[in-house]
């Protein structure tokens, strides 16, 4: 006679599944919301375990409003710098803690992409002028094809004069519509150095176009 067969596991149905699913949400929320309340007392190592824990889905839900690792990862860190001030606040009856978190992530990404265009706005804002404001001529045409060529030949003119890193900042800046922070990451330069090379670039542009004037 032939031995019965050992380690067949009978399926589970899609009704017991869904009973296991939610029990397991339950407890990873009551984790979730003891260790918020622990946070609330300041204590630092469960900061540390609810980083842990959610950070993953945390960061997936940055990128995806910011399109930038980078800045998903800023966004990550200002939301947990926001949870260590304000966990005493949070109330488990009015939001589930992942619903907290993920709202409190959404709303640091869509404030950080603001900065982060309001920044792009005033830097290249800048830099128009410095190219414009001393070259408007009398022209009534600003569309003058003659003075539009005269200032193009005045900016090459004076952009060669710049410093090498000055002039690599200044047409990044410009031309690819980089914010400070994002030339420093991609030059690999501290933020402070760049903003100092665009002052001083922007600052000679200014005098040397005002000689052609």
């Amino acid at each position: 006679m032939e031995a019965p067969r050992t380690g067949h596991t009978a399926s589970t149905s899609p009704v017991c599944e869904l009973s296991h699913n939610a029990a397991m949400a339950d407890i990873q929320d009551a984790e979730l919301m003891a260790l918020i309340e622990r946070v609330a007392a300041q204590d630092q190592t469960a900061l540390k375990t609810l980083y842990g824990l959610t950070s993953g889905k945390l960061y997936g839900l940055a990128l995806r409003v910011v399109r930038s690792h980078e800045w998903a990862e800023d966004a990550l860190q200002d939301t947990f710098l926001q949870v260590w001030r304000t966990a005493p606040d949070y109330r488990a009856s009015l939001s589930p803690p992942m619903a907290w978190l993920g709202l409190m992530v959404r709303s640091r990404s869509l404030d950080l992409l603001r900065k982060r265009k309001t920044e792009r706005e005033h830097l290249t804002d800048e830099i128009d002028e410095a190219m414009a404001e001393t070259l408007e001529g009398d022209s009534p045409n600003p569309m003058d094809t003659s003075l539009a060529s005269q200032q193009a030949r005045a900016l090459q003119k004076c952009l060669s004069q710049l410093d090498n890193k000055q002039r690599e900042v200044v047409s990044l800046a410009y031309l690819r519509d980089l914010s400070h922070g994002e030339l420093a990451q991609q030059l690999k330069l501290p933020l402070g150095t760049v903003k100092t090379w665009i002052r001083r670039g922007l600052d000679q542009l200014r005098t040397c176009m005002a000689r052609f004037a």
